[in-house]
């Protein structure tokens, strides 16, 4: 069986400079978990002494604190730094554009339309940015669009790491009914290219592996991508989660992995399955 990594995989600009910000700040705490990697957050714990704060009041006072990859709450930066910490702000540049339209955009008098999850954290500090909340709406599906109460000129901004073309049918539902619509695509880079290589693999494999933390947008994203065209689609987050019956009788086995999934978890992935490769030839 031959082994074959997608064109682009891995780590984003937004995560390295996160994690080249948290190595930089040894002993400081992260607000938030810095990425969505287990694995990597537990290395620069040991290796850094980095610990994670869930909560504003779990930092301690005169503390470093380190703003997550996926950014925080407005109301929350403005505590922070009204406070004694030292804040050190990693959020992805990326997450900022998104954060800064959605202000400029509400004080000019615009509905904000922001396709994403809720839940995310990302989404959270998102919207957050809007002069009036209750004028700022997140939705998933086009469908969600008919009940809520826009203005006749709206603003529409994406989570970072969504599919192009689900953000598209939200922008061509809301063309039908909307006199002005102003469009910004903050989608990043990184997700086209990672989402676009994947796909290109899982058309040729017959097994694809994608690397990456369970909770992490963009991997579940690339999962789905690949159960598209490689029905044998399984998403890990080390090479623990690997099981040798996955390849039995395969040819090609295609690997892809997260924004926030390190290259030596990659390494460990295919070191793994070589193994296996060995033990069932």
């Amino acid at each position: 069986m031959k082994i074959q990594l997608a064109s682009s995989y891995g780590f984003c600009f937004g995560v390295k400079r996160a994690i080249e910000i948290a190595e930089e700040h040894k002993g400081s705490v992260t607000y938030g978990p810095l990425i969505h990697n287990i694995d990597e957050i537990n290395r620069l714990k040991e290796g850094f002494n980095i610990g994670l704060a869930e909560k504003l009041e779990d930092i301690e006072k005169d503390g470093t604190v380190v703003i997550r990859t996926h950014g925080i709450p407005k109301n929350e930066l403005k505590a922070l730094k009204e406070k004694d910490h030292k804040v050190i702000d990693a959020t992805c540049p990326y997450v900022t554009t998104p954060q800064n339209i959605v202000q400029n955009m509400s004080e000019d008098g615009y509905s904000i339309v922001i396709f994403g999850d809720k839940d995310h954290p990302e989404i959270k500090g998102v919207v957050s940015y809007a002069e009036d909340l209750e004028d700022a709406f997140i939705v998933l599906k086009p469908e969600e669009l008919e009940a809520l109460p826009l203005k006749a000129k709206v603003a529409v901004v994406s989570q970072t790491t969504k599919k192009p073309e689900d953000f598209s049918s939200i922008v061509t539902a809301l063309m039908s009914t909307r006199k002005e619509i102003r469009v910004f695509n903050t989608i990043c880079n990184a997700t086209f290219e990672n989402q676009d290589a994947a796909a290109d693999l899982a058309k040729k494999a017959d097994i694809m592996v994608v690397i990456g933390g369970k909770h992490s947008s963009n991997t579940k994203q690339l999962h789905s991508i690949s159960k598209r065209d490689c029905v044998d689609s399984y998403l890990i987050e080390n090479e623990k989660e690997l099981e040798a019956t996955w390849f039995e009788g395969k040819e090609l086995c295609g690997i892809s992995a997260g924004a926030s999934t390190p290259d030596w978890i990659v390494q460990k992935v295919i070191s793994k399955i070589e193994d296996m490769k060995k033990v069932t030839a």
